[in-house]
């Protein structure tokens, strides 16, 4: 029989973060409404896609299917054309053993252009390709090196990378010097500007790391900027419809979740920790937009709000002593165990125990599946991780990076989501896949690490001013000697380095669904551009503000 000691609460000196209330009313997230639902509007949707489809079953030269590709997937509806795609694709690849190298290869806009969009869905190329465009001294020959298109669809290639890719990397750092050349050039008109716009954007994120929600709701704008696409009408007529019927359809979305916030009262009565349901539905969206996965985002909202409460407490309210009895009661996964934790604690067990229960309750309900087990396991790893953070900060005890990173890539929770969100994605579970589940896959463990390093970067600074725990940055400084800048640029170079993994990760999948790998992938492009510019979650500034607007309020304004 479980038993415990309540601990007194007037002994207990409480730490505070001085988390400023959400910026978001309840009330006005309530009344958002689009006009862009109903069968009108899929209907106009169905008549432009038979449109593009047309256009995209006429384009005989495989350039101009490969821009197309490219164009679909910026600007958001290239998962209507999954199997189109797919098919142009194989026969590309087709070509490409069959030729011995990529089409065009005199091109380097084409091979390049090729290269990234058969190994972002895929498909092996080799590097080689590239290096008819270098001279003998790893230098870009002459007649490319004012090819603007060329170079940034190099860089852009460059980061679809694996391990010890040299032409690669050794093609990003060139292409980096010519880009930034190019930005600063005044005089620059025609196609070139429209270039010089997609340049810019790229030298700060590349489009492979970036927010691809986010990416789509500018691209869109800056697409507008292009005179030379001959299908930019109904392109834009179909990406700008598509993006708001998907934007309403993520208003219910928010409005669920965010009722389902208000009704566990946990923002009310924890005032201490983080109310940021709107940022994580923002989170959520960035991991998976496609309308269909609507089960999936709210599950996703509802762990990032309930992890966000509970990391607060392990890392600024909470009592050592406490946090020993809330890991406890967590590993036992009992109501039981309720009764010697202090109220603010049983109040969050409870809210925590019920939304799970409620998620194993679906899953068996639906699917015939019995979670129950995996998702306590996980919930264990985390607040394990959690505690043993916060013993390294009452012993005042800095870690090794190593061992750090080792207790990192759980602490930052993307297993516990990665594990949760696998069983919200339907027609994938198989006895295989859970069994690798369980096993932590590279694949999980590598997006975990970048979203910890990405978070590390952004909120270091603001943590160490207030006291909290070492982050990696304090880690290596205190085992190297190195200084901060010295330390992000190792801790930006182990992100690097994760992404290659992860890229020959996606490649080599052949047991989970492209959902679940591109919901892993996505999570960590989100999470680099949250922390991209500092804190844009916990911070006071709330960098992220303009973004959630534009995609969950605004509406993109039609032209007929």
């Amino acid at each position: 029989m479980y038993t415990s000691t309540k601990i007194s609460d007037d002994a207990i000196v409480r730490r505070s973060a001085n988390y400023l209330p959400s910026i978001w009313d309840y009330d006005f997230i309530q009344s958002l409404r689009s006009e862009y639902m109903g069968e009108q509007n899929i209907a106009k949707v169905e008549k432009l896609k038979e449109e593009v489809k047309m256009m995209f079953k006429e384009a005989t030269s495989p350039l101009n299917k490969l821009e197309m590709i490219d164009c679909m997937q910026r600007l958001g509806f290239s998962y209507l054309f999954k199997n189109e795609i797919e098919a142009a694709l194989q026969i590309l690849h087709n070509n490409y053993i069959h030729l011995g190298h990529a089409h065009n290869e005199e091109e380097l806009h084409a091979t390049a252009l090729e290269f990234r969009l058969l190994r972002q869905h895929g498909y092996f190329i080799n590097q080689d390709v590239f290096t008819r465009f270098m001279d003998e001294k790893r230098e870009l020959k002459d007649c490319h090196r004012g090819d603007l298109k060329g170079i940034l669809n190099l860089y852009e290639a460059s980061y679809v990378l694996l391990e010890g890719e040299n032409v690669l990397e050794e093609a990003q750092v060139l292409c980096i010097k010519h880009l930034q050349e190019f930005v600063k050039e005044k005089n620059i008109i025609g196609e070139e500007e429209y270039l010089v716009m997609l340049a810019s954007h790229a030298l700060k994120l590349p489009s492979h790391w970036r927010m691809q929600r986010l990416e789509t709701r500018w691209f869109i704008d800056v697409y507008e900027h292009n005179k030379d696409m001959k299908m930019k009408p109904t392109f834009l007529q179909l990406a700008k419809l598509e993006f708001n019927m998907v934007q309403a359809i993520h208003q219910q979305d928010l409005k669920q979740v965010s009722r389902w916030w208000k009704k566990t009262e946990l923002g009310e009565k924890l005032g201490f920790a983080r109310d940021r349901m709107v940022e994580i539905f923002f989170w959520s969206v960035g991991a998976i937009s496609e309308p269909e996965y609507g089960y999936s985002r709210t599950i996703l909202s509802k762990l990032g709000e309930l992890l966000t409460v509970i990391d607060d407490i392990y890392d600024i309210y909470g009592s050592l002593d406490e946090l020993e009895l809330f890991t406890d009661a967590i590993i036992r996964w009992d109501t039981n165990a309720m009764d010697g934790l202090p109220d603010y604690m049983k109040i969050c067990f409870l809210a925590t125990y019920n939304c799970i229960n409620e998620l194993a309750f679906d899953v068996l309900k639906n699917q015939n599946l019995h979670i129950i087990s995996y998702l306590k396991k996980e919930w264990a790893g985390i607040c394990k991780a959690y505690l043993l953070e916060a013993k390294w900060y009452y012993s005042g005890y800095i870690p090794s990076l190593q061992e750090y990173l080792e207790n990192r890539w759980v602490s930052i929770a993307m297993p516990l989501v990665f594990v949760h969100a696998f069983f919200t994605i339907p027609n994938q579970i198989s006895e295989e896949t859970i069994t690798c589940l369980e096993g932590s896959p590279d694949m999980i463990q590598l997006s975990s690490l970048i979203c910890g390093l990405a978070d590390d970067l952004g909120t270091s600074s603001l943590e160490i001013k207030r006291g909290d725990n070492p982050k990696s940055i304090q880690c290596y400084m205190h085992e190297t000697g190195a200084s901060e800048e010295e330390a992000r640029k190792h801790l930006r170079y182990l992100i690097g380095e994760a992404w290659k993994k992860l890229n020959k990760e996606k490649m080599n999948n052949t047991i989970f669904s492209q959902a679940f790998m591109g919901l892993l992938i996505n999570m960590a492009r989100t999470t680099q551009f949250i922390y991209q510019s500092g804190d844009g979650f916990g911070g006071e500034d709330r960098k992220i503000k303009d973004q959630i607007t534009s995609l969950f309020i605004q509406p993109i304004t039609m032209i007929d």
